[in-house]
């Protein structure tokens, strides 16, 4: 165990609950932000990643339960998998609308839950050290990836550009109730780390992994729809693009994004230093799907 004492915020604990969402697609549009298919795409990649990614979470969570010493930290392990769960169906249920606009993402989908099912998935492992190392291997991956839905969340709440652009607001709805609860739980998979482990070179070394392997998958899935979109005559993802679009707001800056890195992997870093709980309820209890939910 790290003896590495995080800066807790306590004030920003809150208890988690998941919220039965539904959402319509009938009226959004395949460029749903109008005119900037690459912003467009860039976020669409979101409806690629998350859907096997979040049932991998889930899945590693369940086999780690009976590790949990804390009754307040299972109670939020349990929560965090009900809004898991629930985001995976969300973000699944815009993949035929897409495929019905002529974009079909199933060949790229088809790599995603490769990644996870096998590449991440249980091994034939002896019971014992090496069936512990590989579980907590995974706990930690999925506390960095945290890290970056959390820091997306924040971003997706306070992108003020997405609305002056004219984004549909259904989707923004769907993005944003999602980036809240990544908001609002975003200690969760930090916290269960450092319960069951807390080593920081294994904090350290999952972090470049879930980094690079965001970042492969992200640019790839970019490219990917940008090449099939059926509207685009050569179209064609680009770091210039991505940095002219974090500049003026519509995705994140890559500047935020680099700044982010020190931050985790400070000794003293924990999630609740992040974003704001008050930010995340509130928007929650105005979201047009997560209104009145239960």
């Amino acid at each position: 165990m790290s003896n590495t004492q995080p800066d807790v915020v306590a004030s920003e604990h809150t208890p988690l609950k998941p919220r039965n969402v539904s959402f319509s697609w009938d009226e959004t549009p395949l460029h749903w932000v109008p005119g900037d298919a690459f912003t467009t795409h860039t976020i669409n990649v979101l409806h690629l990643l998350l859907p096997a990614g979040e049932r991998w979470f889930v899945h590693v969570y369940k086999q780690v339960l009976p590790l949990i010493t804390d009754d307040r930290l299972r109670e939020d392990v349990m929560g965090f998998i009900g809004q898991e769960a629930m985001h995976s169906q969300a973000h699944d249920d815009v993949l035929p609308h897409l495929k019905a606009l002529g974009l079909d993402p199933t060949p790229y989908t088809a790599q995603v839950d490769w990644f996870f099912e096998k590449l991440l998935g249980d091994r034939t492992l002896p019971p014992g050290k090496a069936r512990d190392w590989w579980l907590l291997e995974r706990v930690a991956i999925i506390a960095a990836i945290e890290h970056y839905t959390a820091f997306l969340g924040d971003w997706v709440l306070n992108a003020d550009a997405l609305d002056r652009r004219g984004a549909d607001p259904t989707m923004l709805d769907l993005l944003r109730w999602h980036g809240a609860e990544e908001v609002e739980h975003r200690s969760v998979a930090f916290d269960l780390f450092m319960h069951v482990d807390g080593g920081y070179r294994r904090r350290a070394r999952t972090w470049a992994t879930a980094f690079t392997a965001l970042i492969f998958l992200w640019q790839r899935g970019t490219r990917f729809f940008m090449e099939n979109d059926p509207t685009l005559h050569d179209g064609k993802a680009t770091f210039t693009a991505l940095r002219h679009r974090g500049r003026v707001g519509m995705l994140p800056s890559t500047g935020a994004m680099v700044r982010s890195i020190p931050r985790y992997l400070s000794r003293s870093y924990h999630p609740s230093q992040e974003a704001s709980t008050a930010q995340a309820v509130a928007y929650l209890a105005s979201s047009p799907a997560a209104k009145g939910t239960h």
